[in-house]
């Protein structure tokens, strides 16, 4: 098929290269120059792992172009994608529909008859009939329908979650249009996808429903694993005993510093005010937000108290700044409201990344050391912190580490080593949502004397509840009290 995309973003670019894979001829239109140029000269705009050989390969094959021009792209054109952003709207948190609708009027006049326009952009519910609304009004005698395809892509899998997918959702009443999409996705019927039809509105909620869900899994684990800090427990021993319930499931219950990027923050914002704004809140969703927004600012208060409560003067190197592996995203990063939060208490930083520091540039304030490895970060640190999984950070070289940093301190937000393993090599490790080890305790001699009096008030009450005089440490260590 013949088939136009609107927007180069990252969903656009997976999309069409994608579907260009499957043998369709694609045409990704962008009114940014500067991107499209970029593209046509061998760039991307956007780093995700295998998009790069996918995109070079169908323009070889001359099944995929890149083009300013929507005008000229349309007439011949058997399906249009809509594939621009919808970020957060600033000042009230809805989705800013301004590119969706911007894109929708420029396409209008040259729409062909019987034109299928496909929305993959993650919309509030009703969406589609404004759009309906907007081709009609320019284009009263027209044919054409308006169908809602959400995609579920996720950042660092993208490539493989669109030919692996877990479900296709077709939102339409026209039948029509439900065979244009089937064929559309033909090749994929191999892998037995499942597509599901449902109506426009529901199909524009199911996107918005599944991440606001996601985000809560994440947040319910993250305040387990603060109550596990508390009372001596392991989280990563619960989330497994409890993802081991099939009605739950393991995934998204891994215990971090919060959950960001592009897609979880701003989606369960605008589901929420798509509940407020309908006369159904959302309580759940919004205290989700809330707990995730106050965990990402504790991080910083975490890493003062493995350093003995104070950062001022302090070096902390900071390792991963994407809000995930496999990604330059930096998007709500968890590192982001990390790193402000430690230059706030006056520490200096050391930072790495893989691929995400040309974009973190953009949004983190200025003093912040940018360096080529995670060894060059980690030289005359006080703290070293992992942030994110990269897989590069999950062998690291501790004995080069521990000749490089001014003190032997690891504070691992993303829980992929074993303690035991660590404090063997002489560091003192904290970790998220579990017992300090052994090696810490002298960090409370260091603490202020009220934090010193709370924790011989928290030692005793543990010891009444059962639990060891060691545990009592731990809503110090992981920063509870500062």
């Amino acid at each position: 098929m013949r088939i136009v995309m609107v927007g180069t973003g990252y969903v656009g670019l997976t999309t069409g290269a994608c579907l260009a894979e499957f043998g369709h001829t694609v045409v990704c239109i962008d009114c940014d120059r500067d991107k499209i140029a970029l593209i046509n000269g061998g760039g991307l705009p956007i780093f995700e792992p295998g998009l790069a050989e996918t995109v070079a390969s169908n323009v070889e094959a001359g099944r995929l172009s890149f083009s300013t021009d929507l005008a000229s792209s349309l007439p011949d054109a058997q399906a249009i994608f809509i594939a621009v952003g919808t970020p957060s709207r600033q000042g009230d948190g809805q989705a800013d529909l301004s590119h969706v609708y911007s894109a929708v009027k420029d396409m209008a006049p040259a729409l062909p008859s019987g034109a299928l326009v496909i929305v993959k952009s993650t919309v509030p519910v009703g969406t589609g009939d404004e759009i309906e609304r907007l081709i009609s009004e320019c284009r009263p005698a027209l044919a054409f329908d308006v169908v809602s395809n959400p995609e579920f892509l996720r950042a660092g899998a993208a490539i493989f979650d669109f030919k692996h997918p877990d479900r296709i959702v077709v939102g339409t009443d026209n039948d029509a249009s439900r065979d244009k999409v089937a064929e559309i996705y033909q090749p994929l019927f191999l892998n037995a996808a499942p597509i599901l039809y449902t109506s426009r509105r529901s199909a524009e909620l199911i996107k918005y429903a599944a991440n606001a869900f996601l985000a809560t899994k994440i947040a319910f684990i993250n305040e387990v694993a603060d109550l596990c800090e508390q009372v001596g427990a392991e989280v990563q021993d619960v989330a497994r005993a409890v993802g081991l319930d099939k009605r739950i499931g393991p995934k998204f219950l891994n215990a971090g510093p919060g959950f960001g990027g592009s897609c979880f923050p701003k989606d369960a914002l605008a589901l929420a005010k798509l509940g407020e704004d309908n006369g159904a809140p959302m309580r759940i969703i919004e205290s989700v937000l809330a707990a995730n927004d106050a965990r990402k600012r504790s991080m910083a208060r975490k890493v003062a108290a493995a350093v003995g409560g104070s950062l001022r003067g302090k070096t902390v190197a900071v390792l991963g700044l994407t809000f995930k592996p496999n990604t330059d995203d930096v998007r709500e990063a968890p590192s982001i409201a990390l790193i402000r939060g430690l230059l706030d208490m006056g520490a200096s930083i050391r930072s790495y990344d893989p691929v995400g520091v040309e974009q973190a540039k953009r949004v983190l304030p200025g003093g912040v050391s940018y360096c080529t490895s995670a060894y060059t970060a980690a030289a005359g640190a006080d703290a070293l912190v992992i942030v994110t999984e990269w897989e590069q950070f999950r062998a690291l070289d501790f004995c080069r580490l521990k000749r490089v940093m001014r003190s032997p301190v690891i504070a691992d937000f993303r829980n992929i080593y074993r303690a035991e393993d660590v404090v063997s090599r002489g560091f003192r490790y904290f970790r998220i949502g579990g017992r300090a080890a052994p090696e810490v305790q002298h960090v409370v001699a260091a603490l202020p004397p009220i934090f010193q009096a709370r924790r011989r008030k928290r030692a005793k009450q543990l010891q009444k509840n059962g639990a060891t005089p060691a545990s009592s440490i731990i809503g110090i260590a992981g920063g509870h009290t500062t």
